[in-house]
Formats: structure tokens, C-alpha cells, sequence
């Protein structure tokens, strides 16, 4: 129902076809906001509805419009979902996305979407990593910005600026894609036999690993340092996930490391990489995340 009567067929085709054409940015917005597929899913849902009740003709630029609104909307969801964070068991980590077949999460350009910053992101509070997104992902303008998170444009530059410094804090430069590939192949053959040695040797000497279970019984509910430990937790998977098959699979535009057992994902892991090997280790066990990850599998591919 909009301001003008209930929407007529035509009416609600054309805001079903600009609403359409705008949900991968959408999407894309709230998803590196929240890191959770299902909220971000919830957010862009109420988007629509809101477009549904507003008076179109007004609207001068759909994009912006809906850009603001999706993003507000996320901020609020995100300040909502912070205590239940906190009471979180164990290491919180964003729910994975194939990016392999999903185009949503995908579309526009790659920054903030891979696991690891997303880790970081949460860190921010939610206008800032909302300002972040908006501009390092999807490239709007200062005074763009501001207008969507009711700043200045002053305020605004400098929330960016502070967020940037984090994350140049909290990450490493990446290595190139060859380089992280084949340090994640060697570490998928080297857990795939249980071989600790192997597992060592491709890890760097400060590496850190972190388990999303949510309370699972056998999962480290605190991160686990060093490259001795890390090794023999992983090469313990093969106890954990008996006849489990080991492969590669594309999460967050990274390959990762994906362990099936009777047909279904229980374990999705994404690394990190720097120039003495895989530094940081994030391992996706919460089933609810997992069925997420697959979800967005299936989404484009028609499989069930």
C-alpha cells in the first residue's frame, strides 16, 4: 500500500524490477554490515516492504533511496544483534557465502567481503563499518555517505580514515592469489592425511586459529596460538569428522578448505596468508552457519 491507494499490477511490476535490479548492491550492503547471510537476507526484505509503502513518485533516485534505507536498517539490526553476540560460546565468525555462485554478496567490488575482515569490521561499531562499506566496497561519494548516515561530510571522512587505520592495524598485506592457493592446497593435503609435520611447515610461527562451534563439545571455545597447537587441532579433525572428504570450495571470493560427512558441510575453513605462510585460521563449525553457506550453494544452481 502506498500513499497513492493500493499498488495497482503495473505499479508493483516496475518497483519489482528497479527493486530487483538493485538487490545484489543491497544485499552486498548489508551483508558486510551484519557478516550473517540470513540477516542480511531479513534486511533487504524489509527494504522491499518499505519500498512497497512509499510514495515512488517522489523518489527521485531509486539507488539512493534504497541504499539508505538498507543501510540503516542494517545499522539498526547490527546495534540490535551486539548482546546477543556477546553472549556468544566461543569466537564469533560471519556466516561464509559461496561467492562461487552467488552474485549477490559478490556484486560490485571485492573489498570487505573476505572472512578475515569481515572479523575485523565487527570489531567497529555499526556506523562505522557502515560508513567503511559504503565507501571502500561500493565506491559512493563523501557527501553520498554523509546524506545516508545523517553526518557531515567532515565527520564522515574521518570516520572512514580511523576505520581504514584499524584494519591496516589488524591485517597483513595479502599475498597474491598463486601464493595463498598453494599454501592452502599443501595445507588441505597435509590435514587430509593427518600429517602434522606438513601442517607446520605451512604455517607461520605466530599463527592463530579460531573455531566458530557456539558451544559444539570437542571445539575450542578460545583461540588457539602457535604453529605446534594449531597443527595437531587440525590434523584432530580426522578423529572428529571420521570419513569426512576434504576438498576445495570458494567462500567470500577466497578458496577454502570444506569437510562433508554424510552429504552435508560440518566443517568450512578459510586461511589467511602472509610471506611465512598461513598466518590465521578460521574455522566455521555452528551447523546454523553451515546450512547458510549451502544455502547460497544452492541458491543459483537449482539444487535442492
Amino acid at each position: 500500500m502506498d500513499e497513492r491507494g493500493p499498488l495497482t499490477g503495473g505499479a508493483l511490476e516496475e518497483a519489482a524490477e528497479v527493486f530487483q535490479r538493485l538487490r545484489p548492491r543491497l544485499f552486498g550492503i548489508a551483508y558486510r554490515v551484519l557478516g550473517s547471510v540470513s540477516e542480511a537476507e531479513d534486511v533487504v526484505q524489509d527494504a522491499w516492504v518499505r519500498w512497497q509503502g512509499t510514495d515512488r513518485s517522489a523518489v527521485l533516485d531509486p539507488g539512493a533511496f534504497l541504499a539508505k534505507t538498507t543501510t540503516r536498517l542494517a545499522i539498526n539490526v547490527a546495534r540490535s544483534a551486539r548482546a546477543r553476540r556477546e553472549a556468544y560460546v566461543g569466537p564469533w565468525l560471519p556466516e561464509p557465502v559461496d561467492t562461487s555462485v552467488d552474485p549477490q554478496v559478490g556484486a560490485e567490488r571485492g573489498e570487505a567481503l573476505e572472512l578475515a575482515v569481515l572479523v575485523v569490521l565487527q570489531k567497529l561499531n555499526p556506523v562505522e563499518r557502515a560508513a567503511y562499506v559504503l565507501r571502500e566496497a561500493f565506491d559512493y561519494a563523501y557527501d553520498e555517505i554523509a546524506g545516508i548516515l545523517q553526518l557531515t561530510q567532515a565527520n564522515t571522512r574521518q570516520i572512514v580514515s580511523r576505520a581504514r587505520k584499524r584494519l591496516t592495524v589488524e591485517r597483513r598485506d595479502p599475498v597474491d592469489t598463486a601464493q595463498h592457493r598453494r599454501l592452502l592446497d599443501a595445507f588441505v593435503a597435509a590435514a587430509r592425511h593427518g600429517d602434522i609435520a606438513a601442517l607446520e611447515h605451512v604455517l607461520s610461527a605466530d599463527v592463530v586459529s579460531y573455531a566458530d562451534g557456539n558451544g559444539m563439545r570437542g571445539v575450542a571455545r578460545v583461540a588457539v596460538v602457535g604453529p605446534e597447537r594449531v597443527a595437531r587441532i587440525t590434523a584432530f579433525a580426522q578423529q572428529f569428522f571420521p570419513g569426512a572428504e576434504y576438498g576445495i570450495a570458494e567462500a567470500n571470493g577466497r578458496p577454502a578448505l570444506l569437510l562433508i560427512q554424510g552429504g552435508a558441510a560440518v566443517a568450512l575453513v578459510t586461511v589467511t596468508v602472509g610471506p611465512d605462510g598461513i598466518d590465521a585460521l578460521y574455522w566455521v563449525l555452528a551447523p546454523d552457519k553451515l546450512r547458510s553457506y549451502e544455502r547460497s550453494t544452492h541458491r543459483f544452481t537449482g539444487r535442492p
